[in-house]
């Protein structure tokens, strides 16, 4: 894992591999960017490449500002990150504080397929994760909740009717809204566009209408889809859940310790590298490929990872780290020390 400083602003950027064709991931704005949750971020999408025998490599990018510098920071950090995406050492996707259309003005010289980065990545990765939860419960008849609205999580509603589920809570920073028959997912969508993090209190009426977050934990379903952030599945967590799979819908949504306690009560804890594995089968597709076919083949790969990764013994986690170690290790003379789980 090599750092890169930024010399015009407090930034940086961690790189997982060497000798990588490209190397991607996302980029952060906050007071303080801590390193060592981006190296994690880092390896998370490492494995992802790994995972799709793709030799490039992850990357996480950190701008560290005051709320007023904000704009200054992000202006001065994409003016310096031009050299680096020109010649693939860092492709730039938005994440936290920074906003697609703070990148426009590198997405010239990005050689991914950038009309499919931004929504239609939030909606592949769905795509991915409802693909990756099916292949541990079927769909179809199933229940789900989602811990952490999001573009992605509200797509996941979608795709998760679509397959004959249903989604019976789903929360937010704002509180958790319910309903043992399902929540309308067209109606979820809609207030997920219209309202962006005020959806849920906008679907209920008001806030007064959500109960805290943290409910979300006790309703029992098929499967939990979680990922508002790093880590938000520990232990503790782990311990309370009644589901029979957990899917991440952000990156390096469960600890190790959390991992632990799902293989001894039987919970598939599918790898966050797979089930988020749809925004870069996008981002590297074919622009001659219509969307349908891009959000098929996402499905046709991720079920085949998840098919192989369920026949290990120890997990379909582990499971899907031995086979992206196998390809990382026909190019890379070490393998990186530490698999993709948060601290």
């Amino acid at each position: 894992m090599r750092l890169h400083k930024f010399s015009e602003v407090d930034a940086f950027v961690a790189l997982d591999l060497d000798g990588a064709d490209a190397a991607s991931g996302p980029v952060r704005w906050a007071r303080k960017i801590l390193q060592g949750g981006a190296k994690d971020l880092a390896r998370s999408q490492t494995y992802t490449y790994a995972a799709l025998q793709m030799r490039r490599s992850g990357a996480s990018a950190g701008i560290n500002a005051e709320a007023p510098a904000r704009a200054e920071a992000v202006a001065a950090f994409v003016a310096e990150a031009a050299a680096l995406v020109a010649d693939g050492t860092y492709l730039p996707d938005a994440a936290k504080g920074v906003g697609e259309g703070d990148l426009a003005p590198l997405r010239d010289g990005d050689s991914r397929n950038v009309g499919r980065l931004g929504a239609f990545a939030a909606a592949s990765d769905a795509v991915s994760a409802a693909t990756a939860a099916e292949a541990v419960v079927r769909l179809d008849g199933a229940t789900a909740v989602i811990e952490g609205l999001s573009a992605t999580g509200a797509a996941l509603a979608t795709e998760v009717a679509a397959r004959g589920g249903r989604v019976v809570a789903v929360s937010s920073a704002e509180g958790a809204l319910s309903a043992s028959g399902g929540l309308d997912a067209a109606a979820l969508a809609e207030a997920w566009t219209d309202n962006g993090d005020k959806a849920l209190s906008a679907l209920a009426g008001s806030d007064d209408g959500l109960a805290e977050p943290g409910a979300l934990w006790g309703i029992a379903a098929d499967m939990v889809f979680a990922g508002s952030k790093m880590g938000v599945v520990h232990h503790g967590v782990a311990e309370g859940l009644q589901c029979r799979a957990l899917v991440p819908i952000g990156r390096l949504a469960y600890t190790s310790k959390a991992l632990a306690v799902c293989r001894r009560e039987g919970i598939a804890a599918v790898p966050d590298f797979v089930a988020l594995a749809g925004s870069t089968v996008a981002a590297w597709s074919s622009p001659d490929a219509g969307d349908d076919e891009v959000r098929a083949e996402i499905a046709s790969i991720v079920a085949a990872l998840m098919e192989e990764a369920l026949t290990s013994d120890d997990g379909p986690f582990l499971g899907a780290c031995y086979a992206a170690e196998a390809f990382m290790s026909t190019w890379q003379d070490e393998l990186p020390f530490g698999r993709p789980l948060a601290s």
